[in-house]
């Protein structure tokens, strides 16, 4: 448990010290927001419920990809022969796992703040969407750590990580703009909650395939 919040403290610390990935990120996803607003800005009619939430996703999506990619692809050369000889690869992967949720979670949480101001906010149940953000991030977090450690062993590792992304975290998109809509529709509650239980699902299968397979991986 301490090599794990010693990794945690590594990752933020170094965080706070290239300001410029954050901030280039924080860029990235008001830039997107702002070009969706601008597109619309005389015709805010054709916002319907679901156009709303096609286009949240699909920016949520890319930030997310953006975001984790640089978990291992970003790390220098040899450095992993340092962690590999300190820590497990247990828990490199589940201190980057956690990193990622979180960073994941801030940026989809200031995502929809930004749609909220710029494009209206179409969503009736608050708290299920909130949840659904909650266990999305997870899922991005979960899934696509394990692919930036698998592209950084190859060449061209940004684009491979844009190939092996999209068929893994599709199934977690789907689900999540299904629960949306049910937001959006202002259904009871309790509609969502097998979707809800079907992410959760998801996002432990991918933590557990993981975990099995990423010592593999790491040794490699």
């Amino acid at each position: 448990m301490n090599f794990i919040l010693a990794l945690l403290q590594k990752e933020f610390s170094l965080e706070l010290k290239r300001k410029s990935v954050i901030a280039g990120l924080g860029l990235y996803l008001v830039s997107m927001v702002f070009i969706i607003y601008f597109s619309f800005a005389l015709r805010q009619n054709l916002i319907t419920p679901l156009v709303w939430s096609a286009l949240f996703w699909i920016t949520i999506l890319f930030v997310a990809i953006n975001t984790v990619a640089k978990s291992f692809i970003g790390e220098k050369r040899g450095l992993e022969i340092y962690f590999y000889s300190i820590a497990s690869p247990l828990m490199i992967l589940f201190s980057k796992m956690i990193y990622n949720f979180v960073l994941c979670l801030i940026l989809s949480l200031t995502g929809y703040f930004l749609f909220i101001l710029l494009l209206n906010n179409p969503v009736n149940d608050h708290l299920t969407f909130l949840l659904t953000l909650l266990l999305t991030s997870l899922g991005f977090a979960t899934s696509l750590t394990l692919l930036s450690g698998i592209a950084s062993k190859a060449n061209n590792s940004n684009i491979l990580m844009a190939v092996l992304s999209f068929p893994v975290v599709i199934s977690v998109l789907l689900v999540a703009i299904k629960v949306t809509k049910n937001c959006m529709d202002d259904l009871d509650p309790s509609v969502s909650y097998r979707p809800l239980l079907t992410l959760l699902a998801i996002d432990a299968l991918v933590s557990a395939v993981s975990f099995i397979l990423f010592p593999f991986t790491w040794k490699n």
